[in-house]
């Protein structure tokens, strides 16, 4: 009895060494989940390679066989597919992208909310009015100016020549904005208003 085992075991052998050479067989290897496959009889590194969609070569190196030579496996041995190791590999690759691809988005978001933001007008001359002394209940947060040049609703900030910065919103215009579009009437109490009356600021379009 131990005689004909031992002869089938040698039998099984013999098949798998011979079919290394033989590549139309299918493999038969068992799948162990973790990258590796079970050679079962029969199965060569062709079969095997095959059933894995890699090329011989391929598997030869992963399993540091020589390349192109006599791939003599047997029943019981294990080979390293690496399929787990390839699919890891991927979906890292494809994360990092997803990754790097939202960062550059909301890094650039901002660089463009701050290009709009601090959008040059040029240099302006300012003059200054007092809403209520002429009767109009337009308050103090307006400035008047060529609506060809800042439509209705312009938020600009306006740096004077002293270093004082005004925030004021287009809300008005005259006759003076049509014949001086590089001039901007801005609305301040009279007792605010600067004894120099005129002066040139540097104008940004903010909103």
């Amino acid at each position: 009895m131990k005689k004909s085992t031992l002869i089938a075991f040698a039998f099984a052998g013999a098949l798998t060494a011979v079919t290394a050479l033989n590549p139309g067989h299918a493999s038969a290897a068992v799948d162990n989940g973790n990258g590796t496959v079970t050679v079962q009889a029969g199965d060569s590194y062709m079969s095997i390679a095959n059933s894995k969609g890699m090329s011989v070569a391929a598997l030869e190196q992963l399993n540091g066989r020589q390349v192109g030579g006599y791939d003599v496996i047997y029943p019981g041995e294990t080979v390293s597919v690496n399929t787990n190791n390839t699919a890891a590999t991927t979906q890292t690759a494809t994360t990092q992208q997803t990754a790097a691809t939202t960062q550059q988005s909301v890094s650039q978001a901002p660089a463009a909310t701050t290009q709009t933001a601090t959008q040059s007008a040029g240099s302006y001359k300012i003059s200054f009015y007092d809403p209520a002394v002429l009767g109009s209940n337009m308050g103090y947060n307006g400035v008047a100016a060529n609506l060809s040049v800042f439509p209705k609703g312009t938020h600009l900030r306006i740096t004077l020549s002293d270093g004082t910065v005004l925030d004021r919103v287009v809300n008005d215009t005259g006759t003076f904005a049509y014949s001086n579009p590089q001039q901007l009437d801005v609305a301040m109490p009279n007792a605010s208003i600067p004894s120099y009356g005129v002066t040139t600021a540097s104008v940004q379009v903010i909103g």
